[in-house]
């Protein structure tokens, strides 16, 4: 029965040093290469290290057990004695306690935030969670008011109303549209100026301007080619986006009250 434990016992222990092996991506003089390791190394740049072709793989690797080499060697030189690595040492102490006090404070304010209270936030504003309304148009630009009413009579008489707009927009527009018969593709309203927004608005799809319209740039003939009305997103789609902006919120002013109160009992000396 006593062997049968050991044995147990030492499969067990084998069969966590190959799950603990498998974590890792090596050794440097017995220290293992962790994921933490490669992460510190290509994390900050965003890039999967699994991603990488494997020749990249191996310069990271490569990069990991060169600062492990000299990361070793700094040890061994005594230089955790001198008073400037403890200095450094008590500096990063102080920076890393702030930033765990901060996660604290974030993680608490998330927490508090419950599906109620996002889904009210939700309510609340729900033209700040929505897809903009949007236009398709295309426009034909000219100088004069007197060129743009021409230009409306050949489209009243014309029977392709639409193949004439693109060919008048071709041969007579100023603008860099004209090229493209006029075309404006998908755009918000609020990214034209107001009268071309407001006359596009008012057309249904297939139907032009009747009038012309006067902006900045001249005189233009509008055709509506499509129209997608505001749409809200649904809660779920919304919720992540909803909580870390109330966290965002609500720990700024976490941290700018504490910091009142703080300062209301420390005694602050500044040099002029």
């Amino acid at each position: 029965m006593i062997k049968k434990n050991i044995a147990i016992a030492l499969a067990s222990f084998l069969l966590l040093t190959v799950a603990q092996a498998d974590n890792t991506y090596g050794s440097v003089n017995g220290e293992p290469i962790t994921e933490a390791d490669i992460e510190s190394t290509v994390g900050q740049a965003g890039i999967a290290y699994k991603s990488l072709d494997p020749k990249i793989q191996k310069r990271v690797l490569d990069m990991v057990v060169d600062r492990k080499l000299l990361s070793q060697e700094a040890q061994k030189s005594g230089i955790e004695n001198t008073p400037d690595y403890k200095s450094q040492l008590e500096l990063m102490k102080k920076d890393l306690a702030l930033d765990l006090f901060m996660r604290k404070e974030m993680k608490e304010l998330e927490a508090s935030l419950t599906d109620e209270k996002l889904k009210e936030e939700y309510n609340k504003n729900k033209k700040l969670y929505s897809t903009p309304k949007q236009l398709k148009a295309r426009h034909i630009l000219v100088k004069t008011e007197n060129e743009a009413k021409e230009i409306i009579k050949e489209l009243d008489s014309a029977k392709d109303k639409k193949a004439k707009f693109i060919e008048l927009a071709k041969t007579k527009s100023t603008g860099p549209s004209g090229k493209n018969g006029g075309d404006l593709g998908w755009f918000e309203p609020k990214m034209m100026v107001p009268e071309f927004s407001a006359a596009a608005d008012k057309l249904k799809e297939g139907e032009y301007t009747k009038t012309p319209v006067k902006t900045q740039f001249g005189y233009h003939i509008i055709m509506l080619d499509g129209k997608k009305e505001s749409t809200s997103k649904p809660f779920e789609a919304v919720k992540a986006q909803i909580k870390n902006s109330l966290a965002g919120q609500a720990f700024a002013d976490t941290i700018k009250k504490k910091t009142q109160e703080l300062r209301k009992n420390a005694k602050i000396e500044l040099k002029k």
